[in-house]
């Protein structure tokens, strides 16, 4: 390739542009699908995990946008979007995403989210139907309710709440924000350390310097011991109709394979994808693997 076609290349997380949305500065990516022919299907729209970012699609993006327009979305409080004082629950970031796909899309897409993305896009698919026409999954966490027995959660969410208590919280997130601590958080979401970069680290980290992030971390904190914070999934899995993919890491030790293996059993249409080689994260660990399976599946559902 001449170095004046690699300049016309986009960035692996696209073309990054800013939207107001209820006031907040939020960040998003896009990258236009190169062939015309990919301009008639249905987009992609790309949602990260917990802590996450945009950035964490880098090796995703531009292998998707060969077959169709790609977006991904940095949520409210996380990534380059604004650290908001928002009421934070996966209804909030549900809001967001289906303002910003009226906003910029307004048609059918496929939806595709990891770990909280991928509640966020599962909840989103329930609520508003016109949204996606296909729902790709990499990793489903479980509800609260699902994961602990009635008797015990009123004393968990009293510890949880007094553990995320501004209090706590504030020398909790400085200890947290620290190359160290990331890496050795990083060590257990990856199987494959090598994966774990000065780069990858730095993604994590640049978020905690905006204005704002550490208040907003305590309130993330906060929202997620509450049990308002999303819905039941066996019930929103009931609720959707759609085909879905569910890729998971065979090494996953935030989300174990156990609870992945129970959801064929949950969802007439939904096939599971077990990934060798790779953790929490295989979007990143087996990204060659992943882009494919996307790819496979979008073409065989069309």
């Amino acid at each position: 390739m001449s170095i004046h076609a690699a300049s016309l290349q986009p960035p692996r997380i696209g073309l990054q542009r800013d939207w107001v949305w209820r006031g907040w500065q939020v960040r998003y990516s896009y990258i236009r699908s190169p062939h015309p022919e990919a301009h008639e299907l249905p987009p992609i729209l790309l949602l990260h995990g917990f802590g996450a970012s945009l950035t964490q699609w880098q090796e995703n993006l531009l292998p998707l946008s060969q077959s169709r327009t790609v977006y991904a979305l940095d949520l409210v409080g996380f990534g380059a979007s604004e650290k908001a004082p928002a009421a934070y629950n996966v209804g909030f970031w549900v809001d967001q995403v289906y303002e910003f796909w009226r906003t910029f899309i307004n048609r059918p897409i496929a939806l595709i989210g990891h770990s909280l993305g991928a509640l966020v896009a599962l909840t989103a698919a329930a609520a508003y139907p016109e949204l996606a026409e296909n729902l790709i999954l990499i990793t489903l966490p479980a509800s609260r309710q699902e994961v602990l027995p009635k008797w015990l959660q009123p004393t968990v969410s009293r510890i949880e709440g007094w553990f995320s208590s501004p209090l706590v919280i504030g020398p909790l997130f400085r200890l947290i924000a620290r190359p160290p601590v990331v890496r050795s958080i990083l060590k257990l979401a990856y199987v494959n350390h090598s994966r774990i970069t000065e780069e990858l680290i730095e993604s994590f980290l640049i978020a905690g310097r905006d204005r704002g992030a550490a208040r907003a971390f305590s309130r993330l904190s906060q929202a997620r011991t509450r049990y308002d914070f999303c819905l039941d999934t066996r019930d929103l899995l009931d609720r959707v109709k759609l085909p879905i993919l569910v890729l998971w890491g065979e090494g996953d030790r935030v989300i174990p394979l156990t609870w992945g293996r129970q959801l064929p059993d949950l969802h007439s249409n939904l096939r599971l994808v077990e990934i060798p080689d790779a953790g929490h994260c295989p979007y990143d660990e087996a990204s060659d693997r992943v882009n494919a399976e996307i790819l496979n599946w979008l073409t065989a559902t069309r």
